[in-house]
């Protein structure tokens, strides 16, 4: 089998952390998601994965130069172009020529998965089906396509963003596909895009259904699944990818500070006297905190971070944030090189922030 990733979308409900990166590169417990993917991806035996890059050079340069060739993994990374937004749909008809005859695997690079797809593999090579799909039980289905049964409970369809969804089954960013779904592509191609003006996946899927010509298998998600679309679904990533952190200390604490539950310190960082870190947390290479910091629960600091005389919680800091405004952040995702600095000397206080990079914020 091979891969194909998506990470060409705009990502405009992450703006202002967008407009400067792809949302499939900003880490989740400090690794970028789409790594979670390619892992994977690799993990369930598959060594030739297509990413769909776009749309500027800038982006699509930035994507390839942090993914490389995937020699890091140790599997060939192909890259594919998409020269505008037009759709899950159509960015998978551009990776026909790439697929050839194999069956493949399409994996949407703002998804994380627990547990990995090793068992959804192995179940779709040995049921014959020509596609099949993972879903996951939602709370708010209106957002996603959906699944849709008759009375008995047997499959009948999918649905895009209903108003009233008719089940809780949401379609994840997980299908696995025989080559035979590029005809029905192609059909869908020849014909107007949706009223999103995209062509959508769960169009392809709902006709392959309908034609009885193909066979479908579904599987529900065992454990959790995120898709990363908001800054709060991304939050929430770090939070569970956070609770299997695994403890250790490489760099310098010194006397005075205090650590308490599960803690990652990275190389050359160092917690100066005064500053209490409070697990699970992770923080990069060449860290400062302290004095008197206070770093809570569900924080993954980036490389190069500076924080002092002020409290993080539930939060992602990229790298190279400065944090020195006596204040406590919470349920934030800080851009890379921004500076949250204090003026007036206030008593703390929760602030909630989404900052783009180079942000300057004053308080």
């Amino acid at each position: 089998m091979k891969g194909v990733i998506l990470s060409a979308g705009h990502g405009t409900r992450l703006w202002p952390i967008t407009h400067t990166q792809a949302k499939q590169l900003i880490p989740i417990a400090n690794k970028p998601m789409v790594f979670y993917v390619i892992e994977d991806l690799r993990n369930a035996g598959i060594k030739d994965i297509a990413v769909i890059v776009g749309h500027t050079p800038e982006r699509i340069n930035h994507v390839k130069g942090v993914i490389g060739d995937g020699s890091r993994w140790g599997i060939k990374i192909t890259y594919v172009e998409q020269a505008a937004p037009s759709g899950i749909a159509q960015a998978v008809g551009l990776t026909k020529d790439f697929v050839g005859n194999d069956d493949f695997i399409v994996y949407l690079g703002d998804n994380v998965l627990k547990g990995g797809i090793n068992d959804y593999v192995d179940a779709f090579k040995k049921s014959g089906a020509d596609f099949g799909i993972l879903l996951s039980k939602h709370k708010s289905p209106e957002m996603f396509g959906v699944a849709v049964f008759d009375k008995d409970d047997k499959l009948v369809g999918f649905v895009e963003k209903p108003k009233d969804p008719p089940s809780n089954l949401v379609i994840t960013g997980i299908y696995m596909l025989r080559p035979c779904v590029f005809h029905e592509i192609e059909k869908l191609l020849k014909g107007p895009p949706g009223v999103r003006g995209e062509y959508q996946i769960t169009d392809v899927f709902d006709t392959m259904m309908k034609s009885g010509k193909y066979r479908p298998m579904t599987c529900v998600v065992k454990d959790w699944w995120k898709d990363t679309g908001k800054p709060e679904d991304i939050l929430e990533a770090n939070h569970l990818l956070l609770e299997e952190l695994k403890p250790v200390i490489r760099g310098t604490v010194k006397d005075g500070a205090k650590i308490t539950g599960k803690v990652e310190i990275g190389e050359g960082s160092v917690i100066e006297p005064g500053s209490f870190i409070r697990g699970p947390v992770i923080i990069g290479k060449d860290c400062k905190v302290g004095p008197n910091a206070y770093i809570g629960p569900y924080t993954a600091v980036g490389d190069g971070c500076e924080i002092s005389e002020s409290e993080v919680e539930s939060s992602i800091l990229l790298t190279g944030v400065k944090i020195n405004c006596n204040r406590r952040i919470v349920d934030s995702i800080i851009g890379a090189n921004s500076k949250i600095l204090s003026r007036d000397g206030q008593a703390p206080r929760g602030s909630k922030l989404v900052a783009g990079e180079n942000s300057q914020i004053y308080f």
